[in-house]
């Protein structure tokens, strides 16, 4: 008798154990799919929106500033703000579309 009731308290004892790897085992996988995952995924399509910017996309700046593209570089974009009003800006400046914006 005194030998099973050591079995079943060694067995509790070790499933005890794991209880708190399978909790943070699942919290990790809730960060990963309500947090991890969304931002990984948006941060692709904002690079992919970013290689195909093409001169006289209208675009919006980090900034506020809205233009309109005149030339584009490897890593950097050639704006024109108003007439004769040109700035050469960083490509990860570039936040959204304009047209997207408008409608």
């Amino acid at each position: 008798m005194i030998q099973l009731l050591q079995t079943t308290s060694v067995a509790t004892q070790t499933s005890g154990m794991f209880n708190p790897l399978i909790m943070v085992g699942l919290m990790v996988l809730v960060f990963w799919l309500f947090m991890w995952r969304p931002e990984t995924k948006r941060q692709k399509q904002m690079q992919k929106f970013r290689d195909g910017l093409q001169p006289g996309d209208k675009v919006i700046t980090a900034g506020g500033i809205h233009a309109v593209i005149q030339e584009v570089e490897e890593t950097t974009l050639r704006i024109e703000i108003d007439r004769n009003v040109v700035l050469r800006i960083d490509k990860n400046m570039v936040v959204a579309d304009n047209q997207a914006v408008e409608k």
